[in-house]
């Protein structure tokens, strides 16, 4: 399955007193890497809002296997596991080097700006997202 990755340096203000990635930090890493697939997809992320299409975070579920530390250069992934019509499931990782530091499922949900409720995901992005798809489902979804 084809995967995105960025790397980012752990900086001062990521860390906690103890010079460790303090762990809600992470979700602002993974947020960074989603928001940089889709630029490097084409997929304009305010034009989209503008159009009806705002991605929130459903639910996400994170396992914690390594600290990362004050100035260790990471990695961090991305890779779709499931597209469905309003929804994807996306795996991301941050990784030093060999080791896994965090894991996490991520599911997000395409929304209406103005409603916040479910709408499907635009046209021109699941033809961004396909070389990239695992396992689709364009059955109706709950959101």
């Amino acid at each position: 399955m084809p995967q995105f990755a960025i790397d980012l340096r752990v900086y001062y203000q990521d860390t906690d007193a103890g010079a460790v990635v303090y762990h809600a930090t992470y979700l602002n890493f993974f947020e960074r890497a989603r928001t940089e697939w889709l630029r490097h997809l084409g997929f304009d992320l305010p034009r989209a809002a503008r159009e009806g299409c705002l991605f929130i975070v459903r639910r996400m579920q994170l396992r914690f296997v390594r600290p990362a530390m004050l100035d260790d250069l990471v990695r961090v992934s991305v890779a779709l596991e499931h597209l469905g019509r309003a929804q994807m499931t996306l795996q991301q990782r941050v990784t030093r080097a060999t080791d896994e530091l965090v894991e996490a499922s991520v599911n997000l949900a395409c929304v209406d700006p103005r409603s916040f409720r479910p709408v499907a995901l635009p046209g021109a992005l699941r033809a961004c997202l396909s070389p990239y798809i695992r396992t689709v489902s364009e059955q109706e979804e709950q959101v």
